[in-house]
């Protein structure tokens, strides 16, 4: 599959929300969503990500934005890591790698000398017609909210 760039469609998908609620993209027709994907729940650097990301929640509400974290971590995994860090967004289980496939972010990892395949860590802003407005590929997970409002401001 090509890679995805600005301006391109955002991938169609259909999935589970933390409390196993059916979510589909096109939901969100007319509506602006920020669509992050993250490798795992309470691990440092997601923690850190979707911290910044609930930090920030209304700020980014009253900019007219919803948003969207996917890992392929399950539902019961979902529930605790928002009840953890008390996060007011949806998080998308994609445990069968659809979407994550779709958007080219499953990719093969290597730490400590091992390959694995894994989430890479990235964000898609998409607008209200479902188009790829902006992609942000080096993530800077204590101010990743930051960064997506720093991208906007330049339109």
């Amino acid at each position: 599959m090509a890679e995805l760039k600005e301006g391109d469609s955002a991938p169609q998908f259909t999935a589970k929300d933390q409390h196993g609620k059916t979510i589909s993209l096109s939901d969100y027709v007319g509506k602006n969503v920020i669509l992050y994907f993250y490798p795992k729940d309470d691990t440092p650097g997601c923690t850190a990500e979707a911290c910044n990301f609930r930090d920030n929640y209304h700020r980014l509400q009253q900019q007219g934005y919803v948003v969207l974290g996917v890992s392929t971590d399950d539902e019961t995994s979902h529930q605790k890591f928002i009840s953890k860090y008390e996060l007011p967004f949806t998080l998308i289980s994609d445990d069968k790698k659809e979407i994550v496939e779709a958007y080219g972010v499953w990719v093969e990892k290597n730490m400590y000398g091992q390959k694995y395949m894994g989430t890479a860590r990235k964000t898609f802003v998409i607008d209200a017609d479902q188009k790829i407005n902006k992609i942000i590929t080096k993530v800077d997970t204590a101010n990743s909210s930051q960064q997506v409002l720093d991208l906007l401001a330049k339109d």
